[in-house]
């Protein structure tokens, strides 16, 4: 059944569509389960493959599909095309009467290369899938890690946040004030054939899958390697497919880190090792509710006309605070260390300085005043061509999306919603990449106990901050990469809570 509800103009419109299926009453569940290679392998070399990984399930009367994908979205930005989604719906639709509302495909947000036909395999795992199944157990519990992942978002005394990222520096450490949140909860379902053996682990956690690994060969990274860890544990052909949450300002721990190459593989096996930890202690039950709810919501669309002006006024003033100085790259990098080596006596030996005292001349501490004034202009000049980066780096993406607002007519955005029920495992689900304080809010409003939320699913909409970090005025990525405005927050923190209390 597919309804349409208009609601009346208000400080902010929009508008939701919605489909139902399933109910809440308990039934024996089938499931089947499937994977393809969608590695490219013209691409250079590979580290370990990156997978569509398909789950299919069903109480009799309806049949909910998980699928996660190896990628860094579900359309709009990588290797995965926004012609995709529908390919997948309208195929599977047409070859197993399974209603596209009722297919959910999550990316993980790791950054591989996959290959040029991703939805061909991606079909083909679901159809493999779903020729499998057979009767299943059903269970839920959570699991607990807190050493792989970090906010990436840094807060400053003066106001400011700014983002760990590769993409630019960070300014000095003795600004910083605290750091944002992180969610160590991992969200676990565990499939059991009826004579016990693990069928599927489906796990859900908050992290960029983004450490890369120490041959810079083509991976899944973090997540992809924490379900194999899983699948090659259980043995039995148990597939763990990996759900990404709320990572949308979450790091990966170190990832910043100069001195040693990033290794995914070690945060994968303790990702790994938490997700097995709470697998043990999951029961599973024969009949269990299934239910899937769909919907369309409209949120407010961001015009950042205003926020570009700001932003281009404060890069004139920080370029208008650039000034000469004497030094280059080539005196500054060894006077600085001798400056920093001793401070009393940096130009020469003590005895010098000792030998002009005694003769009445500061011949050498006069020097060494002009030496540290250029040292300090030098610093000062890379600590504001630092900012400079930064705020180039989010201006462009700011004016990327006010075309975007502009070439939409400034229409609001239209968003596909997904509710799903599994026995008591309860998840909602959203295209963009939300930011881990959503989560944590949506978690605490539910009454249900386990609870998850999904970001990257079902297409992509860019990063979905929370209206705090959005009022941040540009010097984060997750401030100026995003298509929402503000209002959006209570909008679908509302109806994500709804949706879920209903299931």
């Amino acid at each position: 059944m597919r309804n349409i509800l208009y609601l009346p103009s208000a400080a902010i419109l929009f508008g939701i569509i919605v489909s139902f299926s399933g109910h809440a009453c308990s039934a024996q569940l089938t499931a089947g389960t499937a994977k393809a290679d969608i590695t490219n392998r013209k691409s250079g070399p590979v580290n370990d493959p990156l997978y569509a990984k398909a789950l299919v399930i069903s109480d009799g009367t309806t049949t909910a599909v998980i699928v996660s994908v190896d990628a860094v979205a579900i359309g709009e930005i990588g290797y995965i095309k926004n012609d995709y989604l529908p390919k997948v719906r309208s195929q599977i639709y047409r070859e197993l009467d399974i209603p596209p509302n009722n297919i959910m495909i999550n990316a993980s947000h790791c950054h591989g290369v996959v290959c040029s036909d991703p939805s061909k395999r991606t079909i083909e795992a679901i159809k493999q899938a779903a020729a499998n199944m057979v009767p299943v157990k059903v269970g839920v519990g959570e699991g607990y890690e807190d050493r792989i992942s970090e906010n990436r978002r840094l807060h400053f005394g003066n106001g400011q946040v700014v983002d760990s990222r590769r993409a630019y520096s960070l300014p000095p450490d003795e600004k910083l004030v605290r750091v944002g949140p992180i969610d160590p909860e991992i969200g676990v379902l565990r499939i059991d054939r009826l004579d016990g053996t693990p069928l599927a682990i489906v796990f859900n956690f908050a992290c960029h899958p983004i450490q890369g690994i120490p041959s810079q060969g083509n991976t899944a990274d973090l997540s992809g390697l924490a379900a194999t860890a899983i699948e090659e544990t259980l043995g039995n052909d148990c597939l763990a497919l990996f759900v990404q949450g709320c990572g949308g300002d979450i790091n990966p721990i170190l990832y910043k880190d100069v001195e040693n190459p990033h290794d995914a593989q070690t945060l994968g096996n303790q990702l790994a090792l938490s997700t097995l930890k709470a697998v043990k202690t999951i029961s599973t039950v024969a009949k269990a509710p299934l239910q899937i709810h769909n919907e369309t919501l409209m949120l407010p669309r961001a015009n950042f006309s205003q926020r570009i002006i700001l932003m281009k006024a404060e890069r004139e003033r920080l370029l208008n605070s650039l000034h000469g100085t004497n030094l280059n790259l080539k005196t500054f990098l060894p006077l600085i260390i001798k400056y920093h080596a001793s401070d009393e006596f940096p130009a020469y030996y003590s005895h010098r300085y000792l030998h002009e005292e005694q003769l009445g001349r500061e011949d050498l501490k006069k020097h060494d005043a002009v030496i540290r004034n250029d040292l300090d202009s030098y610093i000062q000049n890379i600590y504001t061509t630092e900012k400079l980066t930064r705020v180039q780096t989010n201006l462009r993406l700011l004016h990327k999306h006010q075309t975007d607002f502009v070439d939409a007519g400034q229409k609001d955005l239209e968003v596909e919603l997904i509710g799903l029920r599994i026995g008591d495992f309860r998840m909602i689900t959203f295209p963009g990449e939300l930011t881990v304080q959503i989560g944590l809010n949506i978690k605490k409003a539910v009454p249900h106990e386990h609870t998850f939320v999904a970001g990257y699913t079902n297409g992509y909409i860019y990063y979905a901050p929370t209206a705090e970090q959005l009022e941040n005025h540009g010097h984060a990525q997750e401030d100026c990469d995003t298509l929402l405005a503000p209002e959006w927050q209570p909008i679908f923190e509302h109806k994500a809570a709804e949706i879920l209390k209903a299931l």
